[in-house]
C-alpha cells in the first residue's frame, strides 16, 4: 500500500497574510479558502507541480492539532526544482527575500537556497536536475 504525503498543516499567526505571501511571493496556487466547520477557516495552497499542499488555519485546535505548534516553529521544509537559477529569478521577481543559490559539492541535488515566511517558518529549495527512476529522496 502506498502512503502519500498530501498536506502539511503549517502554523501561522495571520492566515490572510500567509495566504498572500505564499500565493503572491512564492507562487503557490490557492486550492481552497473557506470554513470547514463552524469557526474553523482553512486555506490550502499547493506549490506548482507538487502533489503535497500546505494548509493554514486560524483555528488549529479546531482541526485537532493539539497542542497547536507556534507560528514560525516549522523549519527545513523543502521544495525541489529542476533549474534553481530560473527559480531564483522568478521568486526574486515576485519580491521574495530568498538567499542566493549555494552549491555543496558537485553531485546533482547539492544546490540550495532558502527563505522564511512572515512568521519565520523556514524553507529550502533544492535543485535536482536529473531524477532517478524511483521517487526523489532528498540528500539532506
Amino acid at each position: 500500500m502506498d502512503y502519500t504525503l498530501e498536506v502539511i498543516t503549517l502554523p501561522v499567526s495571520d492566515v490572510d497574510r500567509a495566504k498572500e505571501f505564499y500565493r503572491d511571493k512564492v507562487g503557490f496556487t490557492v486550492d481552497f479558502d473557506g470554513e470547514v466547520m463552524p469557526g474553523v477557516r482553512v486555506v490550502q495552497l499547493t506549490p506548482p507541480g507538487s502533489g503535497c499542499s500546505v494548509a493554514i488555519s486560524d483555528n488549529l485546535e479546531g482541526l485537532n492539532v493539539t497542542p497547536p505548534p507556534a507560528p514560525g516553529s516549522y523549519q527545513g521544509m523543502q521544495l525541489c526544482v529542476a533549474d534553481i537559477a530560473q527559480a531564483h529569478k522568478e521568486l526574486t521577481g515576485r519580491g521574495l527575500d530568498v538567499t542566493e543559490p549555494v552549491t555543496y559539492g558537485e553531485q546533482d541535488g547539492g544546490t540550495f537556497m532558502h527563505f522564511r515566511d512572515p512568521d519565520g517558518n523556514g524553507w529550502g529549495i533544492q535543485e535536482y536536475r536529473v531524477r532517478a527512476e524511483k521517487p526523489l529522496r532528498s540528500v539532506i
